[in-house]
C-alpha cells in the first residue's frame, strides 16, 4: 500500500467537471489526492492494473460502462481496494444491490461533503483488513515452521523449510537465512533467490573485515539486534535499493537466531509492501525466529551429545567406540590386502603431570594427536583410547616390513613437542596386530595389538608385532634399510660391468652396469637382497642417479685414456620411470650429455613398461631423441603385446637367461630364441642373449644369428679396471 499521505484516486466519469468537483471536495478538506479518470472498460482495467489506486470513485450514471460491472471488475482484480458510488441518480434499491456485491459505501452528488469522510473511513478499513490478512499469513507461516521443526532434525533441512515456507505461504519476495559460525564466519545457509552473486559478495565482504563492512547484514550481525527499512526506496542504509525496487522489494526485515549467548545467524525477510513490518508483525515473525532458534539450540547439544559418545573431548580424535567401529569397516572392505593396527602408549607421561601440572599433560595429549593425526593423513585411521593410550591404522600394506618402514619413516616422537614454550621430549612403546594374519575381525586384533604392546614394555622394544617369527624378519630388514640409506648418502653403492660382445667377432662392443654393495662389515651383499629394498624404500632413486653419473664419468675416462670405450647401459627401475620427472632427472645425472656424448644406454624391463604405455614411450623418445639407446630388458617374460612393441622406441631386446639355458637341450628353447630374433629383425631392433655359459650355447646363437650376448662364459661382472685390461 502506498504512503497515507497521498491518496491514489480512480474515477469513472463521464463529465469531466464532475470528477473535477469531487477531487475538489477531497483536496477542500485536506486531502493529498492524486487521480486519474477513465471512461470505458478497457481504460478501467488498465488503470486497476496499472495506477493501482488506494479507492475508487465510480459513476453508476455512464452509458458508456455500467457502474456495476465497473463494481465488477474492481472486485475481480484488486478485491481489496475500496469501492464508493458517487452519483446523482442511482436508485435505492440499485444501491443496496452494489452494496451487497461488495461496495464499500455510495455518496450522493447533492451530499458531496461526506465524500472525504467516506474515503477516510473505507481507507481505514482496508487497511485493517489487509494488515489483519498479513498478520493471518505470518501465524500461517509460523504454524507450518513449528510442524517444520517437530518433523525436521537437521539444520540444512530446516533452513530449507522456512525459506519455502515463506515464499510459498507468506508471500514475501524472498526469503533468507545466513548462518554465523563459532570461528565468526558467515554463509548462506538457504534461500529463495535464483541467483546469489550479488548477496554473496556482501557476506565476502563481511568476513573479510566484519567490523567495518557495510551493509544491513553487517549492521545486523553485529549488532546483534533486529534492523528494519520499511522504505526501501528512500532508505539510504539500503547501498542496492534502486536494483530491490524495480524487484518489487519496498520492505525487508532481518531477525537474528541466538544460539546460547551468541548470534548464530540472520533470517533476511523482504516484502511487496512500504511499511509492512509493524510492531505486532514483528513481534509474531521474533516469536517464530525464536522458536528457530530454539530448535538450534537442541540440535547443537544434540550434536554434542553425539560427539561426546564418538569423539575424545581433549584432543578431538575419535575415542575406542568409533575407532572400533571404523576399524571395523576397514577389515570388512580389506578384501585380500593387509593393514594393521598399531596401539601407541607413551612412556612415562606421569611424570609430565607431576612436573608441569595436568594443564600442561593435556596440551602434551593434543600435541601428540595431532602429529598422530597429520601422519596418518585422516582423522579416521586414528583414535585417543584412554589417558596416554593411541591407536591408528595403515590400510592397503604389503606386508610387515611395510609397517616398520612406515614407523620409521613417519618418526612421531624423533623432534621434541614444543608445549606452552617448553620442549617436551617424549619416547612410546608400540603394539602391531597386522589383519588378517593376527586376526579376522576388530576384537581380536584389538585384543593381539595389546599383547604386543604388553611385550613391546617388557622387552624395552620401541615396537613389537604379534607375531615372534615377524619381528625377527622385520629386525633383520630395519637394519637392512638403515645401512642401506647410509650407504647411499655416503656414495658407498658402486658398480661391476658385465661385457657384451659381438657374436661374430667375440669383441667387447659394450658392457652393464650391475649395482653392487659391500656391507658396513666388508661382506657382499647380494644385490637380490638389497636392490628390492631400494625400491620399496624409494632409495633406488638417488642410488640410479648415482649409477648414472658414475657410468658416464667412466666413459670419459676411457676415452681419455684413449681407449675404444664400449658404452655402457644401466637398469632403469620401476620407481624411477614412474617419476613425472624421469627424463630431467636421467639428464641432469648424465649433466646434461646426451648421444655417444654420455656413453650410457638404458635398459628396462618388458614388465615394467607395461604398467603405463602411453607414458613410458613418451618418456623413452624423450630420452631416445637426445641420443640415448633403450634397450628392452628379459624380453619374453613380460606381457607386452606386438602392437604396443612396435611403437616402443627401442633399439634392441635381450633375450631372458631363462631361454638361453636349456636352449642346447630342448627344441622348445630354440623355438622360442629363434622366434624372438625373427621378431627383432623385422622390427631393425638388436638381439643381445643374456646369461650364456656355455660354448654350445654361443655357437647356436650365433647360427641362430643373434646379434650379441652376455654370460660367464665371456666374462662375469667384474670392476671397471678389469674392463680395461680385456679392452
Amino acid at each position: 500500500m502506498n504512503s497515507p499521505a497521498t491518496i491514489r484516486v480512480l474515477l469513472t466519469e463521464d463529465v469531466i467537471s464532475d470528477a473535477e468537483l469531487e477531487v475538489r471536495e477531497l483536496k477542500r478538506a485536506g486531502l493529498r489526492v492524486t487521480h486519474l479518470i477513465t471512461d470505458t472498460e478497457q481504460s478501467f482495467t488498465a488503470a486497476l492494473r496499472d495506477f493501482a489506486p488506494d479507492v475508487i470513485l465510480s459513476d453508476f450514471s455512464m452509458p458508456a460502462f455500467d457502474g456495476m460491472s465497473a463494481l465488477a471488475l474492481a472486485r475481480e482484480l484488486r478485491p481489496e481496494t475500496p469501492f464508493i458510488f458517487v452519483s446523482g441518480t442511482i436508485g435505492e434499491e440499485y444501491a443496496i444491490r452494489a452494496l451487497k456485491n461488495g461496495a464499500t459505501d455510495y455518496v450522493l452528488k447533492t451530499n458531496l461533503v461526506r465524500l472525504p469522510a467516506a474515503v477516510e473511513r473505507a481507507l481505514a478499513d482496508a487497511r485493517q483488513r489487509h494488515r489483519l490478512a498479513r498478520l493471518s499469513r505470518i501465524r500461517d507461516i509460523a504454524s507450518a515452521v513449528n510442524s517444520a521443526l517437530v518433523r525436521l532434525r537437521e539444520r540444512g533441512a530446516l533452513f530449507g523449510e522456512f525459506c519455502r515456507i515463506a515464499a510459498a505461504r507468506g508471500g514475501f519476495v524472498l526469503a533468507r537465512i545466513v548462518e554465523l559460525g563459532r570461528d565468526g564466519v558467515a554463509r548462506i545457509a538457504a534461500t529463495t533467490e535464483s541467483d546469489r552473486t550479488l548477496f554473496q559478495q556482501m557476506v565476502d565482504s563481511y568476513n573479510r573485515d566484519p567490523q567495518h563492512a557495510e551493509s544491513l547484514l553487517a549492521e545486523a550481525l553485529r549488532s546483534g539486534q533486529q534492523v528494519v527499512a520499511n522504505d526501501i526506496a528512500n532508505d539510504p542504509r539500503v547501498k542496492n535499493r534502486e536494483a530491490l525496487t524495480r524487484d518489487g522489494n519496498y520492505a525487508l526485515a532481518l531477525l537474528p537466531l541466538r544460539v546460547g549467548d551468541r548470534v548464530a545467524g540472520m533470517v533476511t525477510l523482504r516484502a511487496r509492501e512500504a511499511a509492512f513490518f509493524d510492531q505486532e508483525e514483528l513481534s509474531l515473525l521474533s516469536e517464530m525466529v525464536s522458536n528457530i532458534s530454539f530448535a538450534l539450540e537442541l540440535m547443537e547439544k544434540q550434536e554434542q551429545v553425539s560427539y561426546l559418545a564418538l569423539y575424545d573431548s581433549l584432543t578431538g580424535l575419535p575415542n575406542r567406540t568409533l575407532f572400533h567401529d571404523r576399524l571395523t569397516q576397514a577389515v570388512q572392505a580389506a578384501g585380500k590386502r593387509k593393514l594393521a593396527l598399531l596401539l601407541v602408549d607413551l612412556e612415562r607421561f606421569k611424570a609430565i603431570n607431576d612436573a608441569f601440572g595436568q594443564s600442561v599433560g593435556d596440551l602434551v595429549l593434543k600435541a601428540v594427536g595431532e602429529r598422530l593425526r597429520g601422519a596418518m593423513g585422516d582423522i579416521n585411521r586414528v583414535a585417543r583410547l584412554g589417558s596416554n593410550l593411541y591407536a591408528a591404522m595403515l590400510l592397503g600394506i604389503d606386508n610387515a616390513e611395510e609397517v616398520a618402514r612406515r614407523i620409521e619413516q613417519t618418526a612421531i616422537f624423533a623432534q621434541p613437542f614444543d608445549v606452552d614454550g617448553r620442549e617436551v621430549r617424549l619416547s612410546a612403546k608400540t603394539g602391531i596386530a597386522v589383519y588378517p594374519d593376527d586376526g579376522g575381525d576388530a576384537d581380536t586384533l584389538f585384543r593381539n595389538a595389546e599383547a604386543a604392546l604388553k611385550r613391546a614394555k617388557e622387552t624395552g622394544e620401541r615396537y613389537l608385532f604379534y607375531a615372534p617369527q615377524i619381528n625377527a624378519r622385520v629386525s633383520e630388514q630395519v637394519d637392512l634399510e638403515h645401512r642401506l640409506r647410509k650407504a647411499v648418502e655416503q656414495g658407498e653403492l658402486f658398480a661391476h660391468y658385465q661385457p657384451k660382445v659381438d657374436m661374430a667377432s667375440r669383441a667387447i662392443i659394450g658392457v652393464e652396469a650391475l649395482m653392487r654393495w659391500h656391507g658396513p662389515d666388508g661382506v657382499f651383499v647380494s644385490p637380490v637382497r638389497f636392490v628390492p629394498v631400494l625400491e620399496q624404500t624409494g632409495l633406488i632413486v638417488e642410488a640410479g642417479q648415482q649409477m648414472l653419473t658414475a657410468a658416464s664419468r667412466l666413459y670419459r675416462q676411457w676415452q681419455e685414456k684413449g681407449l675404444k670405450a664400449p658404452r655402457i647401459a644401466v637398469n632403469v627401475s620401476a620407481v624411477q620411470l614412474r617419476r613425472k620427472s624421469f627424463v630431467e632427472d636421467v639428464m641432469k645425472a648424465l649433466d646434461g650429455a646426451g648421444g655417444t656424448a654420455s656413453g650410457v644406454d638404458l635398459e628396462v624391463t618388458e614388465s615394467l613398461l607395461m604398467s603405463d604405455v602411453d607414458e613410458s614411450i613418451r618418456k623413452l623418445r624423450a630420452l631416445r631423441d637426445a641420443g640415448l639407446r633403450i634397450a628392452l630388458d628379459d624380453f619374453g617374460t613380460g606381457y607386452s603385446s606386438l602392437a604396443y612393441l612396435s611403437r616402443l622406441p627401442l633399439d634392441a631386446l635381450k633375450i631372458d637367461r631363462s631361454f638361453v639355458h636349456g636352449m642346447t637341450e630342448h627344441a622348445d628353447g630354440t623355438s622360442i630364441i629363434t622366434a624372438i630374433i625373427s621378431l627383432a629383425q623385422a622390427l631393425r631392433l638388436k638381439v643381445i642373449a643374456e646369461g650364456v655359459e656355455t660354448e654350445p650355447q654361443a655357437q647356436l646363437l650365433r647360427l641362430l644369428r643373434s646379434d650379441q650376448a652376455q654370460g660367464y662364459l665371456f666374462s662375469p661382472p667384474v670392476p671397471a679396471e678389469k674392463v680395461e685390461t680385456l679392452l
